[in-house]
């Protein structure tokens, strides 16, 4: 079964409204991202991640999680590769690439995304990634 692009750009299933979001943040459309959140949304990047902690409100998420990996990191990008659906649970397995700004050192590390969908929206994420290879990266 196919989608044309006005499906997959409206549809409310839990994959399309994740993948949305991958390709809003790839492009660095924050707006086109902040579409895709709930107002209440609870987006928490992982202990030990540089910017570990849960952000609320996609404002609040745009601002403390994506601006800052593009102040810190040339090229942050979450390739999404495999995606497992169970009903409003979407996991993502990814890819983050980028070259730390300080240090010039890449990343290409593998991650995990937890994702709940709820009327077509991001209502919480949670991210699983080697935080020791993220902060490698970010020292000499």
């Amino acid at each position: 079964m196919t989608h044309d692009s006005t499906d997959f750009m409206t549809s409310g299933a839990p994959a399309d409204v994740v993948r949305r979001q991958y390709l809003a943040s790839a492009a660095g459309d924050l707006q086109a991202l902040r579409a895709t959140l709930a107002a209440d949304v609870e987006w928490t990047e992982m202990a030990g991640f540089p910017l570990a902690g849960t952000y609320r409100t996609p404002e609040g998420v745009t601002s403390n999680v994506m601006e800052k990996l593009g102040q810190d990191w040339d090229g942050w990008t979450a390739h999404d590769d495999t995606y497992v659906v169970d009903g409003e649970n979407v996991v993502v397995l990814a890819r983050y690439t980028a070259t730390n700004k300080a240090t010039g050192k890449p990343i290409d590390v593998r991650v995990a995304h937890h994702f709940v969908v709820r009327g077509g929206l991001i209502v919480r994420f949670e991210q699983f990634v080697d935080t020791a290879l993220v902060r490698a990266a970010m020292t000499d």
